[in-house]
């Protein structure tokens, strides 16, 4: 059933490469989406950041300076804290939230964020979310 990956680089469901869209066709249909939108996709991605307390969840980057959150469904499993840089495939359901201030600091602090970072964090953003059943990174 397609490429044989080492267990070390495959998180959650085993995936594969097979029909994953590029980060910009991804940015392109989270840009189509309102909040409370749901879509089921795949995609390739460059990891940005990585939660510093357990590795529960990750940010790929997107283009033009967006990113995407991405949890890792029923919290059934979590990433390595040291692959930042790398390129992953996640597959699962992308979403669009509208994250309120709380939350913003949480991520920022759990992400190793400085206090006067934290504190610039005044108002709710519109934030593009993904639950991801799998994972696997690439290099």
């Amino acid at each position: 059933m397609g490429q044989k990956v080492a267990a070390t680089n495959s998180f959650g469901e085993q995936i594969n490469e097979k029909n994953a869209i590029s980060s910009a066709a991804m940015k392109e249909k989270y840009t189509a989406m309102s909040v409370t939108d749901t879509l089921n996709t795949k995609f390739t991605g460059k990891v940005q950041e990585v939660c510093k307390v357990k590795g529960c969840w990750m940010k790929l980057q997107l283009e033009d300076g967006e990113e995407t959150m991405v949890r890792f469904k029923d919290y059934g499993f979590f990433m390595p804290k040291d692959i930042e840089g790398k390129k992953v495939v996640v597959e699962g359901k992308a979403y669009v939230e509208e994250m309120s201030v709380a939350d913003q600091k949480h991520f920022a602090k759990d992400g190793g964020a400085s206090e006067a970072e934290i504190a610039k964090i005044l108002k709710p953003k519109k934030t593009y979310g993904f639950e991801a059943n799998g994972v696997l990174i690439l290099q």
